[in-house]
């Protein structure tokens, strides 16, 4: 990539392809609006050609007929549905956490500062493994979130044909009716697996009823859970300070107010984040408006003690969860499984049983951890030994990402007493 000039304004012709529902759409608008670049949301801020002319695009993209400007895709990616990022120039952009590093490449501005840190390797590999634990294992705990704890009282049907009316007209009402039986669907491919015996939403219709699965163990408990545990570790930081690594605004932050801005409109999510994190939740709406005051493009960035409960965090539930997807894949790649992600999972291919804060779980083996994994496994080797020194004291343990191999010691998972 090289640098060019400065991405100005929603007249150059940027468009975020995607929906407010999206927890990777909303990551994406808030990097471009740290950014400075204009752009417009589409659909729903388009005409019907508009949303025709940008959907063909996207279909033609994912179908390999328009070439990818950024990033470079692995046989083992897949484009999602949403979001992209399309620009003026036949710019054709996917995957919220590489659009950071091609917006610290592309924008030319002196307010500006990096996404990821440069000049501070410890500190940048620190940014991209928040990340990638939000986007992995916040999906899973911000899905269950709308779906299940906010079961009753979440509008995303409605809120969707909203934004589809653009493109599908009177037929949107249609698609707002079918989209959350759809998601709650997917809740056990995205980790949420109700108990066989499951009480309390006999009221519900039975499409939003919350599943279980045949021989799934239930994991309602355990992402609850999860999410309470990080609610504790990231509500001591954002009360002291105005961003997760200090004074300046990075993709860490960023994908946390993806992940948990996705469940402001959300009722019964929503009441829980402002009752256990008022801190986070007013962070949460100051980065809705658009707000990333205070912000110095020399503010610091400390690698300090109030940052080790979320990486204890991370280091209990997103090293274990890549760790064991990874031994999957190898498991049935050898055995020559060629069907992974959601169509194996809707096949009934390519399971496997782990187990996750002491609790079982069982999933499919996807392709994308197993590459983020081996990028998170890669960084973490290539540190000099002084960065890494600088991370282990305040990792629980540095076994689940060291040199030695791909092997987890338990240790990774639990501070030492």
């Amino acid at each position: 990539m090289t640098r060019a000039q400065p991405l100005e304004s929603a007249a150059d012709g940027w468009v975020l392809w995607g929906s407010e529902l999206s927890p990777f759409a909303l990551k994406v608008e808030a990097l471009l609006r740290f950014a400075g670049v204009g752009f417009r949301w589409l659909p729903a801020s388009g005409s019907f050609f508009e949303a025709f002319r940008f959907d063909r695009r996207r279909r033609r993209l994912v179908a390999r007929r328009l070439p990818l400007t950024w990033p470079k895709m692995t046989d083992l990616d897949e484009f999602p549905l949403v979001p992209f990022v399309f620009g003026p120039a036949g710019e054709n952009l996917y995957d919220s956490s590489a659009i950071a590093a091609w917006l610290d490449q592309r924008v030319n501005s002196a307010a500006h500062s990096p996404l990821l840190p440069t000049g501070d390797a410890a500190l940048r590999f620190a940014v991209r493994l928040i990340d990638e634990a939000l986007d992995e294992v916040g999906l899973y705990l911000v899905h269950h979130n709308r779906w299940v704890v906010s079961a009753r009282d979440n509008d995303a049907g409605m809120r969707l044909a909203r934004e589809m009316r653009a493109l599908f007209g009177p037929l949107a009402v249609l698609v707002g009716y079918s989209f959350p039986g759809r998601q709650v669907r997917r809740l056990p491919y995205l980790f949420s697996v109700a108990p066989s015996d499951a009480a309390g939403f006999d009221d519900l219709p039975a499409r939003l009823r919350p599943p279980s699965r045949p021989g799934f163990p239930p994991t309602h408990k355990l992402i609850e859970g999860a999410f309470a545990q990080l609610l504790g570790a990231i509500e001591p930081m954002l009360s002291a300070r105005a961003y997760l690594l200090g004074e300046r605004f990075t993709l860490a932050d960023a994908s946390l107010y993806g992940q948990l801005g996705m469940n402001r409109s959300d009722p019964g999510a929503w009441r829980w984040i402002r009752r256990d994190a008022p801190a986070t939740a007013a962070w949460i709406e100051r980065i809705a408006r658009g707000d990333f005051h205070p912000q110095r493009p020399d503010g610091r960035l400390s690698l300090d003690d109030p940052i080790a409960p979320l990486l204890d965090w991370i280091c209990r539930t997103l090293v274990p969860l890549m760790q064991q997807n990874h031994d999957a894949w190898q498991r049935h790649h050898a055995n020559g499984e060629t069907r992974f992600n959601e169509a194996a999972f809707d096949a009934g291919r390519a399971l496997y049983d782990g187990t996750l804060l002491g609790q079982p779980f069982r999933s499919v083996v996807k392709t994308f951890q197993v590459r983020v994994w081996r990028d998170l496994r890669a960084e973490w080797d290539a540190l000099a030994p002084a960065d890494r020194a600088r991370l282990e004291t305040l990792l629980p343990s540095a076994h689940g990402l060291d040199h030695t191999g791909l092997s987890l010691n338990s240790a990774a998972l639990a501070r030492p007493s």
